[in-house]
C-alpha cells in the first residue's frame, strides 16, 4: 500500500463519517493574524498548540526557515493577500531553533540534486540566468538574526500597511516557548 493510498482511504471515510464538521469555520482568520513559520514537522501541531491557535484563528504560511527572502515572492505575495483581502491585522514571523535552513549548503544541496538526476548544465543555465544558487539556497546562521530580518523585510515593504503590527517570535521545537525577538507593538508606537 502507498502513502498516497492510506491517505486517500482515510479521506473517504472522513468524508463518509461526516468528521469535516468540527473544522467548519470561514477564510477570514477569527484573530486577525497571519503567521509565516517554517515548515519543520516539528512545529505542525507544536506552534499552533503554543500559540493558542485552533482551526480558524489565523492564516499559516509556512516555507523553509520562516525567511522572507524576496520581496515580490510568494511568501510576500502571501502576506499581503492575507492583510488586505484576508483582513489580518499583525503579521507574526515565528523561526526556530534547530532550525534545517541553519545548516543548508548549497554545495551539498546541488550535489544531491544531481545525484537525483538534475544535468549539471542547468546550474550553468541558471546562473548565466542570473540566479545566484549560493544565495537563494543559502540558509542562515543565527535564527535570531533571520527573525529580524524576515520582519524588517516585511514592515518596510512598499506595499505594507504601517499600521500592522510585524511581530518576530522564536519558538522552541520540543517545548514551544516562545521568545520574543521583535515586538511590532512596540516598534508601531515609536512611530
Amino acid at each position: 500500500m502507498t502513502i498516497l493510498s492510506e491517505i486517500l482511504g482515510f479521506n473517504e471515510t472522513f468524508v463518509s463519517e461526516k468528521q469535516y464538521e468540527q473544522y467548519a469555520t470561514t477564510k477570514f482568520p477569527d484573530k486577525k493574524i497571519v503567521v509565516l513559520t517554517c515548515m519543520d514537522t516539528r512545529l505542525t501541531e507544536l506552534l499552533p498548540k503554543a500559540m493558542n491557535l485552533k482551526n480558524g484563528d489565523a492564516k499559516i504560511i509556512k516555507s523553509a526557515g520562516a525567511v522572507v527572502t524576496h520581496p515580490f515572492g510568494g511568501i510576500m505575495r502571501s502576506l499581503l493577500v492575507a492583510v488586505y483581502e484576508l483582513r489580518a491585522d499583525e503579521v507574526y514571523i515565528v523561526g526556530h531553533h534547530d532550525c534545517g535552513m541553519s545548516a543548508v549548503d548549497t554545495g551539498n544541496l546541488t550535489k544531491k540534486m544531481v545525484e537525483r538526476g538534475i544535468d549539471k548544465d542547468i546550474f550553468k543555465t541558471l546562473k548565466y540566468s542570473g540566479v545566484d544558487m549560493e544565495k537563494w539556497l543559502h540558509g542562515f546562521g543565527d535564527v535570531t538574526e533571520s527573525v529580524k530580518q524576515s520582519v524588517d523585510a516585511v514592515r518596510n515593504h512598499p506595499l505594507m500597511d504601517k499600521k500592522v503590527a510585524i511581530h518576530g517570535l522564536v519558538v522552541h521545537p520540543d517545548t514551544g516557548k516562545l521568545d520574543t525577538i521583535v515586538d511590532g507593538y512596540e516598534f508601531n508606537a515609536k512611530e
